[in-house]
């Protein structure tokens, strides 16, 4: 009895095992295709630093706010019809209100222009 029981163990184990190292070959896939997407090198850091720091990538917010390229004038007017529409006295939803905040505020950090980001940093570090 106790050899059965020993057996359906290890049995289990090695199923279990197989099934880890298959998900995390497919993570290690997945973040490698995300890196080549997202673009190699500083560039490449800085958008994965903006998607972590809002929580989206370019791709959702750029659907969020329904618009097909990054222009300042676009985003301001679907960022303000959306976020007008939504309002929770107008019987919308708050979370939607979050998310079309949440959206401009990654497309705003993809608009500035490239230099002041680092300024921005430097001037944080000052004392």
């Amino acid at each position: 009895m106790a050899k059965y029981i020993a057996q359906i163990i290890v049995l289990g184990a090695q199923v279990v095992g197989r099934a880890f190292a298959r998900a995390l070959k497919q993570e290690i896939a997945a973040s490698q295709e995300a890196a080549k997407r997202a673009g190699g090198g500083p560039e490449g850091a800085r958008r994965a630093a903006a998607n972590a720091s809002t929580g989206l990538s370019l791709e959702e917010a750029m659907q969020i706010l329904n618009i097909d390229k990054l222009d300042p004038e676009k985003v301001n007017k679907n960022y303000e019809h959306l976020f007008n529409a939504n309002d929770k006295s107008k019987g919308g939803s708050f979370y939607l209100q979050s998310k079309i905040v949440r959206a401009k505020e990654r497309l705003d950090v993809e608009l500035k222009p490239k230099g002041s980001q680092a300024d921005a940093s430097q001037s944080k570090d000052a004392p």
